[in-house]
């Protein structure tokens, strides 16, 4: 067993989701088998073949940030600050981390979107005058993570990174990385993406990505289900608090799980189909465990990808079977997408958060919607239901438009 300076844990979470304006709503939701899934209010959709989407309703960031904040930054960096504010208050250290040895690990993958679509059509209609003049650096992909650093005092290493879908998960792989190497005592951690708008949706209808069951958004996200048509584009924002084990007993802080181990490997096949073969993927799930120091045998619990996508899902079986041989069959593998939809760039911290809170409550959130089995997805996916039982450890996969596959091991302390 290393020494709990080697050791990195989880000991706090945060989260703004389709689910609910808390983690703790979040994750209700989650066990509960509810749908965040419903009609696309952001925008008029009527015209588009997609018209349903996963997102954030009841968030108004002026009960949160002052009006100058509102102005200058993205949705992405409003859901980001409420989510990461949560986060550092859930592991005991209150909402300024001014004076402590920190660091923020804030990914994004669409981040600065919204902004580049709403400053285009204002050129459009009105030139120079009408961009405001935030718009550059309220569309950079670190300005979330900046905006986090600014509202919680933050002077350690500011990092953002975009692995698209697998963004999330790196988030906490960087993290751990960065606490290991001595650069950070504590890392607010996590990600962000906030994208429902037209032209968004507009590319992703070409692209043939999304789900079209506008008349029933609840049921849309059908992860590994033999009927599923695409995925839900959502939003969100999921953070949490890492730290060595040493510093957090130190302190007397409530440890969630610990981070075992992670690891990214690159299909380098398509810009956003997976290899059919999913080899890449399984060398990533296999490194992590090795990583990890857990056989195969040790893993009850994986939080999958599942984003309701032919290819995605069915590669992804083939993965976990090529890595896990007969164990694959008792294997608890769930889909939090086909509740929350894709939150994009929180996904895969969402995920992290869920493999480290079924280790602590034993407890492990259905895949809802998943009704007609497909042959070529032959695991147990929890359907329906949630499921008590064990979880000694867990794993979640994440991957990423472009071949970027980032696994991560969680166990208990």
């Amino acid at each position: 067993m290393p020494e709990d300076h080697e050791r990195v844990v989880l000991t706090g979470m945060g989260a703004v989701t389709p689910l609910g304006l808390t983690w703790s709503a979040t994750w209700s939701g989650l066990v509960a088998g509810r749908s965040g899934i419903d009609k696309i209010t952001a925008f008029d959709a009527s015209d588009l073949p997609t018209r349903i989407a996963g997102e954030v309703r009841g968030f108004d960031p002026a009960d949160f940030l002052p009006v100058k904040r509102i102005n200058r930054s993205s949705r992405a960096s409003q859901l980001a600050v409420v989510a990461a504010r949560e986060a550092v208050a859930d592991a005991g250290l209150g909402t300024d981390l001014e004076g402590l040895d920190a660091a923020v690990v804030l990914n994004s993958a669409v981040s600065g979107f919204p902004e580049i679509q709403a400053s285009t059509e204002a050129y459009e209609r009105g030139g120079v005058r009408a961009v405001h003049p935030s718009f550059v650096a309220s569309s950079l992909t670190n300005m979330a993570a900046c905006e986090v650093a600014i509202d919680l005092g933050v002077h350690g290493p500011v990092n953002a990174s975009a692995l698209a879908c697998a963004s999330g998960t790196h988030a906490l792989l960087e993290a751990r990385r960065t606490l290991l190497a001595g650069d950070a005592e504590v890392v607010v951690a996590g990600g962000t993406d906030a994208a429902i708008t037209s032209v968004m949706f507009a590319g992703l209808t070409a692209m043939r990505g999304l789900s079209r069951s506008n008349d029933s958004p609840q049921e849309a996200s059908r992860p590994f289900d033999a009927e599923r048509d695409g995925f839900v584009f959502s939003e969100g924002a999921v953070v949490c608090v890492m730290e060595r084990l040493s510093r957090a007993r130190a302190r007397g802080a409530r440890v969630y799980a610990e981070v075992l181990g992670g690891a990214m490997t690159s299909d380098a096949f398509h810009v956003v189909a997976p290899d059919p073969t999913g080899r890449y993927a399984a060398r990533a799930i296999s490194q992590t465990l090795e990583r990890s120091r857990l056989d195969p045998a040790d893993v009850d619990l994986v939080c999958a990808h599942g984003t309701s996508t032919q290819a995605n899902d069915r590669t992804e079986t083939m993965a976990l079977r090529q890595v896990f041989g007969a164990h694959a069959d008792a294997l608890a593998v769930t889909a939090p997408k086909s509740m929350t939809g894709h939150l994009i760039g929180a996904a895969g911290t969402l995920a992290s958060l869920l493999c480290a809170m079924s280790i602590v409550e034993g407890v492990v959130p259905p895949t809802i919607n998943y009704t007609t089995p497909d042959p070529a997805c032959d695991l147990d996916y929890v359907p329906g239901t949630a499921r008590e039982m064990p979880v000694r450890y867990a794993v979640t996969n994440a991957f990423g438009f472009g071949g970027q596959n980032c696994v991560l091991a969680f166990g208990p302390v």
